[in-house]
């Protein structure tokens, strides 16, 4: 029997492929001996960590599952109505990418030419029902597991992170609002794009706010792609992938430095120095195409959870053991230059 063992999260966002996160939290769970401290979460992995701390709060383990499956479920049920769906021969050959798809060209190009402001001056977003059914964020405000929700502020382009006592759907909204799609979303004034953009996701707050010493991390962005982009889809794909995963980066850069130059006296210092980071990945991300983090169907969103639920149980087998020990991601690369 393992000694517990308090860990954090950090959960990228990546729409539809947030599913993966879904299923690697599924598995993470199950080991009654990780106790998370604290989840940071941006766009789909702020609503996975919303949907695990909401249903821990309501039966421990098995109730987060539920939570989590119930709000993937939605989501699925709410895209039967989207008219963003496969190509015919997209589905007959199983793949599963929208680069086929009329709709989704159609709302490409236009999406470059006119504002959701004229597209959609209702600011409809189903995904805000969903959100206010399967989320009871009274419950969150009273979690022991701490939240951090990070979304970009449009007028200073820097990181909001809502805590738990400040969660609602409008943050969580706030943190998925990809600006090209929705309006911003306005709280307390202020309006919110997307937080990949400022955070994806945010470690400080880990590090600062929480006792573990232990961060595992849910990548669903590739760090690296092989071969330079050609096509404008794939470009543009790359350059979202890029700047997406520039702000989590440098902060792990940071965290390099510290290590090898931060001051034992120095408590903040030496608290970002000691951090041990984890990660949890897959290589499908570089393999599925930008467009599928659109596809909703239950299939792909269950295919991706088995995909998550398998490499977590990988990196358990693999890297267990350095938990509360040493970091099994290697820092050392993020202080390469070429």
């Amino acid at each position: 029997m393992r000694d517990e063992l308090l860990v954090d999260l950090a959960l990228q966002g990546g729409g539809a492929h947030g599913a993966f996160t879904w299923g690697v939290l599924d598995r993470l769970i199950e080991e009654p001996w990780l106790r998370i401290d604290g989840v940071s979460g941006t766009s789909a992995g702020a609503m996975n960590a919303a949907a695990l701390i909401h249903g821990f709060s309501l039966g421990g383990a098995e109730g987060a599952r539920e939570a989590m499956e119930d709000f993937w479920r939605r989501v699925a049920s709410a895209g039967r109505y989207s008219p963003l769906q496969r190509n015919p021969i997209d589905v007959a050959l199983g793949r599963w990418t929208l680069d086929n798809s009329t709709a989704f060209l159609a709302m490409d190009m236009t999406s470059r030419l006119v504002s959701p402001y004229d597209l959609n001056p209702a600011g409809a977003n189903p995904l805000r029902d969903i959100l206010r059914e399967t989320i009871d964020f009274e419950r969150l405000a009273r979690s022991p597991i701490k939240l951090f929700v990070t979304a970009t502020n449009v007028r200073t382009g820097r990181a909001r992170v809502f805590r738990n006592a400040d969660l609602s759907a409008e943050a969580l909204l706030a943190s998925a609002c990809l600006p090209t799609m929705f309006q911003a979303i306005e709280i307390d004034g202020e309006a919110y794009w997307d937080g990949g953009y400022a955070g994806n996701p945010t470690i400080t707050p880990l590090v600062r706010e929480c006792a573990s010493q232990d961060t595992i991390l849910v990548q669903v962005n590739p760090l690296e792609r092989e071969g330079a982009p050609r096509s404008a889809i794939d470009i543009l794909n790359r350059l979202n992938e890029i700047s997406f995963n520039s702000p989590l980066l440098k902060e792990l850069r940071m965290i390099a430095l510290l290590r090898e130059a931060a001051d034992p006296g120095h408590s903040e210092g030496a608290r970002w120095a000691s951090m041990r980071i984890h990660a949890v990945t897959t290589p499908m991300a570089a393999e599925l195409s930008a467009s599928s983090k659109l596809i909703a169907e239950w299939d792909f969103l269950l295919m991706l959870r088995d995909e998550g639920r398998r490499q977590a149980q990988a990196f358990l087998e693999r890297h267990g053991d350095d938990l509360g020990k040493r970091s099994s991601f290697d820092l050392a690369q993020m202080l390469e230059f070429v």
